[in-house]
């Protein structure tokens, strides 16, 4: 039997790589052709547009990773239906939990790959790929620049009007220390400013307002150049940052953007947990393919593959419909990663159940 497993894992490997080494390049040819406008008009050099779709390649194919997963599971299972090998081998003696161990040591493999690229490689190549659409692509705003408020520390607390992150700068900043439930100081500033070249702070009509009891201390300059325990990105982050973070990276930026209060950390959790959910999708995909597309139909590969594409997209519909309900509500980014995979696992039980009788 080990070498019908070495056969199976290397069709299994082997079409999912076909799989996208096709679908791939049309994703290129498709995007190029929505945008190629565009960067005409930008007069965008050569050599981004080339590091552009190097970066797209990878975020293309973690997109769509489900889709892929499943058709070729689906396309070369029904191949071994149709040449009736997969009826030898049940008719071998062979149980179908034991056919099934192939499949899933082959699920392994992709999955232990989606796990490192997703967390070490996939990250780098989104931030590529964000960068170049907020810079020539997207009109919109890659950061929430109106009315930040953010908890930098235990005790403090900022907020400004507006930020310019080109100018790295930010008008009516507010700073607030308390301790425990009271207010000890009070800073105000018309404008905020990063000067680079001193490492430090730089504030236009600097006022201070120090509580003592009873009374209080009162301090106002022109100008005022200082340190705080914040960076001055840190006013207004870009949206898509834990997109473009490796794993510890990500589990320290998510601890900080807790302190701090941040209004998108239901979205990083949510990129946190998909990059768990992710590879486990693997094994669930290739169960409910298997249990599908093993025996013969009547239409065939076509109407195995039909099905394959229907279930996929229905799945990246899932995903997306969880991931807007994070981002627009207080859905919880824990069932929103998860939730699609139990319920398709909920599928795949019901599935191989028929497929055993």
């Amino acid at each position: 039997m080990k070498l019908i497993d070495f056969y199976i894992i290397k069709r299994y490997i082997g079409t999912f790589s076909v799989m996208l080494l096709l679908f791939i390049p049309i994703g290129i040819m498709v995007d190029l052709a929505e945008k190629i406008d565009k960067l005409k008009e930008k007069e965008v050099p050569l050599e981004s547009i080339l590091e552009y779709y190097i970066d797209f390649t990878w975020y293309f194919a973690n997109l769509l990773f489900p889709i892929f997963l499943f058709l070729s599971v689906i396309w070369f299972t029904s191949k071994l239906a149709n040449n009736t090998e997969v009826i030898a081998i049940l008719s071998s003696g062979i149980s179908f939990f034991r056919y099934l161990r192939p499949f899933l040591l082959g699920a392994s493999f992709i999955a232990v790959f989606a796990f490192f690229a997703g967390m070490f490689i996939v990250p780098k190549s989104n931030q590529g790929f964000n960068d170049f659409r907020y810079k020539y692509l997207v009109k919109k705003e890659a950061r929430d620049t109106d009315k930040v408020f953010q908890q930098i520390n235990d005790n403090e607390y900022i907020y400004v009007n507006d930020y310019d992150p080109i100018r790295k700068q930010a008008s009516n900043f507010t700073l607030e220390h308390f301790q425990g439930n009271t207010l000890k100081f009070k800073i105000s500033a018309r404008r905020i400013r990063w000067i680079e070249k001193d490492s430090l702070f730089r504030l236009s009509n600097y006022k201070k307002r120090t509580f003592l009891g009873d009374g209080e201390d009162f301090e106002v300059e022109i100008r005022k150049d200082t340190i705080f325990d914040f960076k001055i990105s840190d006013l207004a982050p870009v949206n898509y940052i834990a997109e473009t973070l490796t794993f510890s990276e990500l589990n320290e930026f998510i601890e900080d953007e807790k302190v701090r209060g941040s209004s998108l950390i239901n979205s990083h959790l949510l990129v946190r947990h998909k990059r768990w959910s992710i590879p486990v999708s693997a094994f669930i995909l290739t169960l409910i393919a298997v249990a599908v597309a093993s025996f013969k139909r009547r239409g065939g590969m076509g109407v195995n593959l039909a099905f394959g594409i229907a279930l996929g997209f229905l799945f990246i519909f899932f995903d997306k419909i969880f991931g807007v309900l994070v981002s627009k509500s207080t859905f919880s980014p824990f069932l929103a990663a998860w939730l699609p995979l139990f319920l398709f696992g909920i599928l795949a039980f019901f599935l191989l159940r028929h497929a055993k009788r």
